[in-house]
């Protein structure tokens, strides 16, 4: 499904940063940067500011690419499969498409969901929107195969399936939120091949889920009727009706509840206005956001977004953040030859359709300041051919400022290098803001396509984490040269952790580490004191050269503060081996057959 590592010492890295928080700092440089980043346009921003609201309106339609129905409109189905008649296998194609449902009762669909569809109700409810009928992913495109069913979304309605039972065959980037389905769910395609999945959030299965062929899945904040069986890593937290903790035999890991989270932004109608709605922040949260009604949080009207169509520059989208606006970026792809900076505190910058930012000429294509309450959601980041140092930055360096009130949050929001074509950065994802939370994110060096190869789409980091108390909850990172994510931030905790290490590297050479066979899939910095981990998997799968030996999936330093629960490495078929699972703790996988070794706790 995925990518590669690399020689020791070539990449170009910034420094960690050590710091360690004071609160009482935290909340002094918050209380500036408010100050500063909340300004009035006449006396910070000036007669210019004044202008630059005046050119970039809020509001208006939502383009070309997003296709809004109600029960009366003609001829749903057909629309439905004319769409996915072309996204069915477009896996790298440019086409991006929404699919909204007005609240209403539909029946007879039965919308197949392709590469680069969103589909979704505009209720504030998921109940709001019914289909007498199915949103389905399978894998026919694929002769069977799951694992390449990537970017493509379904949230905010509730199915009643015609045979009792919706398929959402799906792998990474697919993500299921609040969605309310009156029967089963079966996670696999048909005829039961290989998957790779997957994430559901904020959603209510009243029937049984069905996992089969599914590698591994988390699911969070939901209510599940029963959960069939489970393959390599199942995991759940605050979910109603979860099976107990029993990894690795089932392998489950359960937490009864998530210890942060807030719910994805989400376009609403509310009468023929639409608005979009920022859900609340929820502490050890277990279940759906939205069993008693409406859901806390706040509703944003359409007008106080810049609505982001095709052809719009990064001059213009700065612009309309710096005089106030949120984002909502309609489907498409947007290139963009500077920085999109997102300064002020509470901002939406949300994506609908997979909507894709390419950052041009290296540049790295979204910073975030050390500031409170940005939700960045429902974007691809792609990279170009000429190398970022970095495509998405969450604070500066050093950043220090308390966000524990109200984090930054990183949802669905997806990253790749290569596949799509030439694509090169040396890091992907840093995090560099306190209390961050990053829920559900791909982060993906392309091992398929086009533009791919040991030095083509050279990426030797995935995720880097330097802020304090950053919480991951779905996090998917796979392929990279080297590390695929480095944390050096203190009180780090991750739920749920998929990754496959580089197909192609060339030998075992390239892998080298310096006396280290090969660069952990997870790493904790040896000066970190405190952190935790549940759920966590890395695969090998050396095909170029089966004979590589990876020293390890995980390293951290032995502490009593640094905690992982259920661990697993796998050697897919027998092409590449592990030597253990953290340090030097763990049996090895060996043989040619596809071998699992678990650690259930660490130490």
């Amino acid at each position: 499904m995925h990518a590669p590592p690399t020689a020791p010492g070539t990449a170009p890295r910034s420094a960690p940063r050590r710091h360690r928080r004071s609160r009482a700092l935290g909340f002094a440089a918050l209380a500036v940067s408010l100050l500063m980043a909340v300004p009035t346009a006449q006396t910070a921003f000036g007669e210019e500011s004044q202008k630059a609201q005046a050119a970039v309106p809020g509001g208006g339609d939502l383009g070309p690419n997003v296709h809004v129905f109600d029960p009366s409109t003609p001829d749903i189905q057909g629309k439905v499969d004319e769409i996915f008649t072309k996204q069915e296998s477009a896996q790298f194609g440019l086409d991006r498409y929404a699919l909204l449902f007005k609240p209403g009762t539909y029946d007879n669909i039965n919308a197949q969901i392709g590469f680069y569809t969103s589909i979704a109700g505009l209720g504030l409810n998921p109940n709001d929107t019914t289909f007498n009928g199915d949103v389905t992913v399978d894998a026919g495109w694929f002769d069977g195969n799951a694992t390449q069913n990537f970017w493509r979304s379904a949230e905010n309605l509730t199915l009643n399936p015609v045979s009792g039972t919706n398929r959402w065959a799906v792998s990474q980037a697919a993500p299921f939120r609040r969605m309310h389905v009156k029967g089963g769910l079966n996670l696999a395609p048909d005829g039961y091949g290989w998957a790779s999945g997957g994430y559901i959030a904020d959603s209510k299965i009243d029937g049984e889920v069905g996992p089969y062929s599914q590698q591994q899945w988390y699911t969070r904040d939901s209510s599940v009727g029963g959960w069939g069986n489970g393959v390599w890593n199942m995991t759940f937290s605050g979910v109603e009706g979860a099976p107990a903790n029993s990894f690795p035999e089932p392998p489950y890991t359960t937490l009864d509840t998530t210890p942060i989270s807030r719910e994805k932004p989400f376009l609403y109608l509310d009468g023929a206005d639409y608005k979009v709605f920022v859900p609340e922040k929820r502490e050890n949260a277990r279940g759906v956001s939205w069993a008693n009604g409406t859901p806390a949080g706040e509703s944003i009207p359409l007008d106080q977004f810049y609505v982001v169509k095709e052809g719009a520059d990064a001059a213009t989208i700065n612009a309309a953040v710096e005089q106030g606006l949120h984002l909502l970026f309609t489907p498409g792809v947007y290139h963009v030859d500077e920085t999109i900076t997102i300064d002020r505190p509470d901002t939406v910058a949300l994506g609908i359709g997979l909507a894709t930012i390419i950052p041009d000429n290296g540049v790295t294509a979204i910073k975030v300041g050390d500031v409170s309450g940005v939700k960045l959601a429902g974007l691809l980041v792609d990279a170009g051919p000429g190398n970022s140092e970095t495509l998405i930055e969450v604070g500066p360096e050093n950043a220090s400022a308390d966000h524990s009130a109200n984090p930054t949050s990183l949802q669905d929001v997806f990253v790749r290098i290569g596949g799509a074509g030439p694509g090169k950065a040396t890091t992907s994802i840093v995090v560099n803001s306190d209390d961050t939370i990053i829920d559900h994110t791909w982060v993906w060096r392309a091992d398929h396509g086009e533009g791919w190869g040991w030095e083509t789409n050279r990426a030797d980091y995935g995720v880097r984490v330097n802020g304090d108390d950053v919480l991951a909850t779905g996090l998917f990172v796979e392929h990279f040269n080297k590390y695929d994510v480095e944390w050096y931030g203190e009180r780090g905790r991750t739920i749920f952790f998929q990754n496959e290490k580089a197909y192609d590297a060339p030998n075992q050479e390239a892998i080298q580490n310096g006396d280290t066979k090969g660069y952990a899939a997870y790493r904790v910095d040896d000066s970190v004191e405190e952190h935790e981990g549940w759920g966590m998997g890395s695969y090998c799968f050396y095909n170029v050269d089966p004979t590589i030996v990876q020293g390890h999936g995980f390293k951290a330093p032995v502490k009593p503060g640094v905690k992982f629960h259920s661990l697993i490495v796998v050697s897919l078929g027998g092409q590449g081996q592990y030597e253990h699972v953290i340090n030097e703790v763990g049996s090895p996988t060996s043989g040619t057959d596809t071998i699992p070794s678990q650690v259930v706790n660490f130490p």
